[in-house]
């Protein structure tokens, strides 16, 4: 008997901007959301909030953010090493990985969580968390987040081990952006194979693996369909919709999250939609 497969269809960056916000709405109503990561620090994050009541039933996650906009701590410094003098965060995802063997650095990374963390949960309750960028995934700081994911009651954290797949489309591979993914890809893998030891010290869950990271910026109706038999007991598609129409890839992602043939295709695939609210004992 084979098992059964299950699919968190998981948006990005709520809170980000109000075209973000209503994207993450309408896909949850009128579409196949079944869960969104909320970022603290994000602009529209005020009115993300003020659209839970609409969203129940809707997974609700932490994405840890230390990749753009400001920190929520007060106690701007110049010897900080997460942010500018105004409190701007300045680091890519690779000064990130090199900072992340600095105990200096990771108490400050930890105060910043903490603050991103407390935030959501005096707004709402949060069911897993994942981060902007893929940061939590670096290994040193899988481990404090798998540390403040157990501290603070939050039992499923994203890892991103995504296995191949061949998408019908020849403009995909011929863009620039592909041989990017492609080594983000590799590099997430490895990463996943180091954290899965973390999960199991802390007690956390996570997803089997990931849909969305090799495609990143091409996620739309005939990637998700070329994705799905990759789907296992329990795997998490990554999506970043908008419903602003100029931003072409994401307008593209949230047309996908929406679009009445890939429920279909679903069913037809014996796939279950599920969220971190439903699956449990994993």
């Amino acid at each position: 008997m084979n098992a059964k497969k299950q699919l968190i269809i998981n948006a990005d960056d709520f809170g980000m901007s109000s075209e973000v916000n209503k994207a993450v709405l309408k896909a949850y109503k009128c579409g196949i959301l079944t869960s969104t990561s909320l970022i603290a620090n994000a602009p529209a994050f005020e009115e993300a909030v003020s659209m839970l009541d609409e969203l129940k039933g809707l997974s609700i996650g932490v994405h840890l953010n230390v990749m753009e906009f400001s920190t929520l701590s007060q106690k701007f410094s110049d010897k900080s090493l997460l942010y500018d003098k105004t409190g701007q965060y300045n680091n890519g995802f690779a000064a990130h990985f090199i900072k992340s063997y600095n105990r200096e650095y990771l108490k400050e990374l930890e105060e910043d969580f903490r603050l991103q963390i407390e935030k959501i949960l005096e707004k709402t309750a949060a069911d897993h968390i994942d981060s902007h960028v893929h940061v939590h995934a670096i290994p040193n700081i899988f481990k404090l987040v798998c540390k403040l994911a157990r501290e603070y009651g939050i039992k499923n954290i994203r890892t991103q081990f995504e296995y191949p797949y061949f998408v019908p489309d020849i403009k995909k591979y011929l863009s620039y952006k592909y041989p990017i993914n492609l080594i983000k890809l590799l590099l997430l893998d490895s990463f996943t194979l180091i954290n899965r030891k973390e999960l199991k010290n802390y007690e956390l869950n996570s997803n089997e693996n990931i849909i969305g990271v090799n495609y990143t910026g091409y996620m739309d109706i005939n990637t998700l369909k070329s994705a799905l038999p990759n789907v296992s007991v329990l795997t998490e598609v990554i999506f970043h919709p908008s419903s602003e129409q100029k931003s072409r890839t994401r307008y593209n992602e949230f047309l996908t999250l929406i679009d009445e043939k890939i429920e279909n295709q679903l069913v037809k695939s014996e796939i279950t939609l599920t969220n971190w609210l439903k699956v449990t004992n994993f």
